[in-house]
């Protein structure tokens, strides 16, 4: 048997046949049919990659749970074959995931998982576990609060509150998130001064109350603001005041105006402090009766008048002039006209009325209560004339009017308004008395 294997291993033909063997098993080892020639692995094509911002896919019951903590993206390191690794690169046909589907509520720690990647890479996930939060989702419906910058309105407007349509939004989010929510806020972002009203569309902000924005869902996430704008004004009374003499002859019966009230716009400051305006009348012009187109004179700060001009009726008697007896009568009263004349052009004399002087209480007891039957609201005109020049420099803070009530017993009493006025004017008050009633306080 020795010898038969002997000479059959010495024939040409059985060394071919070992020899074909051989190389159909070295090919069967290099070349796989179940692989296209990309799986091979030639020695030295390998090489790695690291994938910035890849996103992380979370799996959770997104109805119920809300989810916290999460990054948004992660870093990936890949190994492996460079044509498997530029495949991965250029397509990212790779899902990076968390599975939180059986995951309970509360915080944990959970493994960044790979799925879809080719087998033939090697891959490291930085972070490789994140720390997330698990919560109950809720739904609740909140007010929202409009505002915007009241700096920005011009002087002399008032803005009222700025009311938000719909008034009310629903924020979803995790319970505990919902729970701290300390504002939820429309702001206007307007440029430039604010003179009118307006509607403007604003975002709606959820904050804590350490004013940190909380990341909630808002439905919906818009709502109109609107701000109504109204400039500051004021009705006060419109004063004659009379300047000039009247002509020889000629004697003024009454000045009537055709609106005795006048709307004043400006800043708050000087609304509390303006109590009237006025027409300033010449009566050296009245030489009979007519009526007189006159502009309101406003001081200053106040920025309009409406109307800027009113009608004053202006009634007068003219006296008719005797004949001269002669010449020298006609002298002498040339000689006196002329006196007349020099003396108003020296001093000329003005009168001026001051509506709604108040009247002070003196001497009231503690346990009484007063009240004005009349003048209305405790307040009366005040006729002053004097020298223009002095009139000039004078105010109606000069003139104090008060009664004094000491010893009254309660009920309705009819008492003298005193006058405290500066000397070198002629003052009259439009009523001398004022009707009060003193009652206890409860």
């Amino acid at each position: 048997m020795d010898k038969y294997i002997d000479k059959l291993i010495d024939t040409r033909w059985f060394m071919k046949v070992v020899a074909l063997l051989i190389a159909l098993l070295l090919f069967d080892s290099v070349y796989d049919t179940n692989n296209d020639n990309r799986s091979i692995n030639v020695p030295g094509d390998d090489g790695s990659a690291v994938i910035e911002n890849v996103p992380l896919t979370a799996y959770y019951d997104t109805d119920n749970l809300v989810v916290s903590g999460l990054p948004e993206t992660v870093a990936v390191t890949l190994d492996g074959p460079r044509s498997h690794l530029e495949n991965a690169k250029a397509q990212r046909n790779f899902e990076v995931f968390v599975d939180l589907s059986d995951a309970e509520i509360g915080r944990q720690e959970v493994e960044v998982g790979i799925k879809d990647l080719s087998d033939k890479l090697e891959y490291i996930i930085d972070p490789s576990t994140v720390d997330v939060t698990i919560d109950e989702k809720v739904t609740e419906e909140f007010n929202v609060e409009a505002e915007f910058n009241n700096s920005l309105l011009e002087e002399g407007y008032k803005a009222e509150a700025a009311l938000a349509e719909p008034s009310t939004v629903k924020i979803t989010g995790a319970k505990n998130v919902i729970e701290s929510i300390a504002y939820v806020k429309a702001t206007v972002n307007t440029k430039g001064s604010i003179t009118e009203s307006f509607t403007e569309t604003a975002a709606i902000n959820v904050l804590d109350r350490n004013m940190n924005k909380l990341d909630v869902d808002v439905n919906p996430g818009e709502v109109e603001v609107s701000v109504d704008v109204k400039r500051l004004s004021k009705t006060v009374p419109i004063d004659i005041v009379e300047t000039g003499s009247l002509p020889s002859g000629v004697e003024l019966d009454s000045l009537k105006l055709s609106q005795t009230e006048a709307t004043i716009f400006a800043p708050e400051n000087v609304l509390n402090d303006v109590k009237t305006v006025r027409v300033e009348v010449d009566l050296s012009k009245l030489d009979k009766d007519q009526e007189i187109k006159l502009p309101v004179i406003i001081s200053d700060g106040i920025t309009s008048v409406d109307p800027k001009e009113v009608t004053v009726n202006a009634n007068v008697t003219v006296k008719e002039q005797e004949a001269p007896e002669d010449s020298s009568s006609e002298e002498e009263e040339s000689q006196v006209q002329e006196q007349e004349q020099e003396q108003a052009a020296n001093e000329q004399t003005v009168n001026r009325t001051y509506s709604g002087m108040p009247i002070t209480i003196t001497g009231l007891d503690d346990q009484y209560d007063v009240t004005f039957q009349s003048p209305d609201e405790g307040e009366t005109s005040l006729k002053v004339s004097g020298n223009e020049k002095d009139m000039n420099s004078l105010s109606k803070g000069d003139f104090t009017l008060s009664i004094d009530v000491s010893g009254l017993d309660p009920g309705e009493h009819e008492v003298n308004i005193q006058l405290d006025a500066p000397l070198g004017f002629e003052s009259q008050l439009e009523s001398e008395t004022a009707t009060i009633n003193i009652t206890e306080k409860e």
